[in-house]
């Protein structure tokens, strides 16, 4: 295989990550239409008629591929599948838990599954499960992550010599030189989120753009949640967090997503972000990020 994008059908092996809320259908089908693989995000979906009509709704925007994520420890990640697969979805990613399950009700639908990995161990397992690639994520990606992960730079050669399934690299990737680092190490692919959320087509609400803008190397931050690792963009309310001068209730604020990420009340939530926000300094159509990277 050349690369991923022979696996998904689409004219780059570029994946947008998908990242909850700010993952509409307009979105999604603008990275798909400028060649990329556009994914929605289903972490914060409840009702699996909600990514029906989102799925509908890429579908008059776009005719080009697109799926979704799929997180294995969502009680209600099979229903999705069914609505998926229904619909006639080529590809999924699968993340947050064994994709075992997932995989065995996808690949007998013809779906094919693509599922993120932090580490060796968890990529063999993947493997062994039937998933058609695997997506390994560097400790720098931005969002929810393992713990205790390794960079990319480490995480996807090691990956790359430990299966035999093609390797997406993500973590760090936001122009053309993560682009061509990437198949270096072995990778036949990219997927790609914080770069993707300082483009005119995220609805992510300005003030977390102009944030990202704004941040060094060093201005992110990871936290510590029951379940996982949290790499958000260092706020006032981040700062507060991490002194402990903020005891924050992790559940009440999922229900402030929204009004964070695209309502631009930095105090609701935190921001999650990767390292390479330091790269960023300008915001981009999808299609201008795209392109640049492949070129």
């Amino acid at each position: 295989m050349k690369d991923i994008s022979e696996l998904l059908g689409c004219r780059y092996p570029v994946i947008q990550g998908a990242m909850g809320v700010i993952c509409n259908p307009e979105f999604v089908a603008a990275v798909s239409e400028a060649g990329g693989y556009g994914l929605l995000a289903t972490a914060f979906l409840t009702d699996p008629g909600k990514l029906e009509a989102q799925v509908a709704a890429v579908k008059k925007l776009t005719d080009k591929p697109f799926g979704a994520n799929l997180m294995a420890v969502n009680p209600k990640s099979l229903e999705f599948a069914e609505v998926l697969a229904d619909a006639g979805v080529g590809a999924v990613t699968t993340s947050a838990g064994s994709p075992k399950r997932l995989v065995a009700y996808l690949k007998e639908r013809g779906v094919k599954v693509l599922h993120v990995v932090a580490s060796v161990a968890n990529a063999r397992k993947a493997e062994a499960s039937g998933v058609d690639a695997v997506i390994a994520e560097g400790s720098e990606s931005g969002g929810v992550q393992g713990f205790n992960g390794a960079s990319t730079m480490v995480l996807v050669p090691m990956v790359v010599d430990a299966v035999k399934v093609p390797v997406v690299a993500a973590g760090g990737i936001g122009d053309s030189r993560g682009y061509r680092a990437a198949f270096a190490l072995g990778a036949k692919g990219v997927q790609v989120g914080t770069r993707f959320i300082a483009s005119k087509e995220c609805i992510a609400h300005q003030n977390y753009k102009n944030a990202l803008i704004r941040a060094e190397e060093t201005d992110t931050r990871v936290l510590n949640m029951e379940w996982a690792q949290v790499r958000v963009v260092h706020t006032p309310l981040v700062e507060r967090m991490t002194e402990g001068r903020d005891k924050a209730n992790f559940s009440a604020m999922e229900a402030s997503l929204e009004d964070a990420w695209v309502g631009g009340n930095l105090e609701a939530n935190t921001i999650p972000a990767g390292q390479i926000t330091g790269m960023i300094r300008e915001v981009l159509s999808v299609r201008e990020i795209i392109e640049e990277m492949v070129r």
